[in-house]
């Protein structure tokens, strides 16, 4: 008995818009990472591109719970000795707010080709971006409490 894989080309990728004000970033960024890969649909195969385009909007008004505000720290290196920087959370969410979402997602993605295909896919707004109420897109807007 042999299983028929659904071919890559007969996917018509969606849009989904998922709005970041007052949701967990954890909660969020996995969420997201379903979505960019596909898991949703009902013929999802691991190893085919069957991903959706991932739009987040408020990114600057994410929630982290406990102390992570304070202590939860993002390192970044140049691959040089000494250079190494550490920057905590409200130094990135001053700075990049963008950011923080755009590293938790890439954690959650798988490592490969596939994975940056995918990664390609995400776009996140530091705010209600205007430019998304112009675009002619089926826009699809997740209702799942987050």
């Amino acid at each position: 008995m042999t299983t028929d894989f659904p071919k890559s080309e007969l996917h018509q990728p969606q849009y989904f818009l998922l709005d970041a004000e007052g949701k967990t970033l954890g909660r969020l960024a996995t969420e997201a990472s379903k979505l960019l890969r596909g898991k949703e649909s009902s013929y999802y195969t691991p190893g085919i591109d069957q991903g959706n385009f991932v739009m987040i909007i408020n990114a600057d008004k994410i929630y982290v719970s406990g102390k992570k505000k304070v202590k939860k720290l993002y390192y970044s290196t140049s691959q040089r000795p000494g250079g190494l920087k550490v920057q905590s959370f409200n130094d990135l969410k001053k700075k990049f707010p963008a950011r923080i979402i755009e590293k938790a997602i890439y954690g959650m993605l798988p490592k490969g080709v596939l994975g940056r295909k995918f990664y390609s896919r995400l776009y996140v707004y530091t705010s209600a971006n205007p430019l998304l109420k112009k675009k002619s897109v089926n826009t699809i807007f997740w209702q799942k409490i987050l």
